[in-house]
């Protein structure tokens, strides 16, 4: 609230922030539900089809450093708008195509660079411009309506490309996107000094300033990333995050549906699964936020992967044709986990680099998630086409979690200088 006792703006945006990630993470539901009646219309291999979606999880990620400095440059809701009309326009197109390049043109790079602009960097930079206090909870929520959008569409896309076709699924994606269009072009705005008004939490002196500007997005995303890779904490948390986007997006999230079909169970059901992880991810991302404000960042995400690797070490045990308590255990815990990485991440970005350059330094970081998840992605499809089995890719990701543990748990304390990020023990 503000002194005045009216709500202060920034809530506004940050509503506007959350109806936007949730249209833009439509589509992301899309390839573990369309894949399958893919694979039977047009006879394109699984690993093709997660090649598709290995370009969109890269340049999901490659576009958010990039993104960040645009938003900075021209401007947060200019940015979100052309994003999301790319999001559309990625979305409706493959209701006429007949090759599988372009498949690729559509998921992987126009909604590929449409997603990525709207991705945990627009987070970064909308709460770090628009709220000093109750930071960590805002985005433990915005970060998880990032993710669960794109899981509780999961159920209405498989109802309706089992009743109506997959074109109809994939058009529902694009509709989302242009009802989110309006909202930003109204509500969102680029930071408080554009309306005369300082961030959420900050001294009722303080003056309201424009962030600095951008003239030269590329160089500037391109110059923070030389800087950045000089120091260990950057490495750290850019490995760790890899191996988050392996064991989530790239392996739960594309092809959990294609290995719970292997087993017979039907495809809505597992959907209805990965809408029930989306749910609980409401809760455990908030919650993680909550914690980011008073526990040790590295102790958090320590403990987050420990507990996903073992989650995904018994995962191949569980599945069956039907449900059974034990996966729905499965779901709740690894809902509670699956991006409550996001808010501690974000924190220990923007404790060694800074709130100007930590925006930017995390899009880097989440570029090396994508990475880990598109490479996930295309290496399970082929794992399943090689030995007809998932199981080996889960093993795999498990182990991997165990390093991402250990690599977080050795970053050291650290704090901005004025010049650059130098660690502190």
């Amino acid at each position: 609230m503000s002194t005045s006792g009216r709500l202060h703006p920034a809530w506004g945006v940050a509503a506007a922030t959350f109806l936007t990630s949730i249209g833009a993470a439509g589509f992301r539901a899309a390839p573990g539900v369309l894949m399958t009646p893919l694979n039977h219309e047009f006879g394109w291999p699984m690993a093709l089809m997660g090649s598709a979606v290995s370009i969109n999880l890269l340049l999901y990620g490659l576009a958010a450093p990039f993104s960040a400095a645009l938003m900075q440059r021209f401007g947060v809701r200019r940015v979100a708008l052309v994003a999301l009309l790319l999001i559309a326009l990625g979305a409706t197109l493959p209701i006429w195509m007949t090759e599988p390049w372009q498949l690729l043109v559509c998921w992987g790079l126009l909604i590929g660079a449409g997603t990525g602009a709207l991705s945990m960097s627009f987070i970064a930079v909308v709460t770090g411009r628009w709220f000093e206090a109750k930071r960590g909870v805002v985005t433990g929520v915005l970060t998880a309506a990032a993710a669960t959008g794109q899981l509780v569409f999961l159920p209405a896309m498989a109802w309706l490309e089992t009743e109506h076709g997959w074109r109809a699924a994939t058009l529902v994606t694009g509709a989302a996107c242009l009802l989110v269009v309006p909202i930003v072009a109204i509500f969102l705005r680029d930071s408080p000094a554009s309306i005369g008004t300082t961030p959420y939490g900050a001294p009722t002196d303080a003056v309201p300033t424009f962030p600095p500007l951008t003239p030269a997005p590329v160089r500037t995303a391109l110059t923070t990333l030389r800087d950045a890779a000089k120091t260990p904490v950057f490495w750290l948390l850019a490995g760790s995050f890899a191996i988050c986007g392996m064991s989530t997006n790239g392996l739960v999230g594309t092809h959990f549906i294609p290995a719970a079909h292997d087993h017979g169970m039907p495809s809505t059901t597992a959907a209805g699964l990965l809408a029930l992880v989306g749910i609980f991810d409401v809760a455990g991302t908030i919650a993680s936020g909550w914690l980011t404000d008073r526990v040790d960042p590295r102790w958090l995400l320590g403990f987050y992967y420990a507990g996903r690797g073992l989650s995904l070490a018994l995962l191949p045990s569980l599945f069956t044709d039907n449900v059974q308590p034990s996966m729905v255990v499965f779901v709740l815990f690894y809902g509670l986990d699956w991006v409550a990485t996001v808010p501690p991440t974000i924190a220990l970005c923007r404790t060694a680099f800074g709130s100007a350059q930590g925006p930017i330094v995390f899009g880097w970081v989440f570029a090396s998630h994508q990475i880990g998840a598109a490479i996930a992605a295309s290496a399970a499809g082929a794992v399943r086409d090689n030995l007809g089995s998932y199981t080996l890719a889960f093993y795999v990701a498990a182990g991997l979690c165990a390093l991402a543990a250990w690599m977080c748990l050795a970053i050291k304390r650290g704090r901005p200088t004025h010049a650059e990020p130098v660690l502190m023990s």
